[in-house]
């Protein structure tokens, strides 16, 4: 399998198929409203349990228990971390203690529910955005982490911009880098089901 080297026009290409997608288009717009209009803050249990079953429902994350991730939420205080762009909240909000006391990952969660509050600051971590990333560092050694340093969320910030820098994307956010690696990992590596 051959990938196109990422480059200014096929980031474009992808922005311009992903404007096109109705679904997805208006889920963004959806949560747009909830996480940045309507409930900004994540202090009220009710606020926060309709934006993690929201996103939940859209994104497709296998929270199986959106009461405790919310209440979770909540206890970490987490808005005082977002105000100041803190990356370590993503890797605190993933950690979730359940009513057993086993500790459940949801980590591209956490990374979903930061970015809708600051997409600019908080790239989503994903399946397809791991692939892309993955691919590419094979190919042309942009950088030298491990699959698993994607699992650490200061880590993959990094990797991301150093993805966004070796291949001259500069002139495009994270939120547009995001949107054309999940595309184009759809596109390459499918899941199968």
């Amino acid at each position: 399998m051959i990938i196109n080297t990422p480059n200014k026009e096929e980031v474009n290409y992808y922005l311009k198929k992903w404007k096109t997608l109705d679904r997805y288009v208006l889920q963004e717009s959806s949560l747009d409203k909830l996480f940045l209009k309507t409930y900004t803050k994540n202090t009220k249990m009710d606020n926060v349990l309709i934006k993690v079953c929201s996103l939940n429902d859209f994104y497709s994350t296998n929270i199986f228990s959106p009461f405790s991730v919310a209440k979770h939420i909540v206890r970490l205080n987490i808005d005082k971390y977002l105000d100041k762009d803190n990356l370590d909240i993503v890797n605190k909000i993933s950690k979730v203690r359940m009513n057993g006391g086993n500790i459940k990952h949801f980590y591209s969660f956490a990374t979903k529910y930061c970015s809708h509050h600051k997409s600019e600051v908080y790239p989503i971590y994903d399946y397809y955005v791991e692939k892309m990333l993955m691919y590419f560092k094979k190919l042309d050694e942009f950088d030298n982490f491990k699959k698993e340093d994607l699992r650490d969320y200061i880590k993959f910030k990094d990797a991301l911009n150093n993805f966004r820098n070796f291949y001259n994307l500069k002139k495009f956010n994270l939120k547009q880098i995001d949107v054309y690696l999940w595309l184009a990992g759809k596109r390459y590596f499918p899941k199968k089901y």
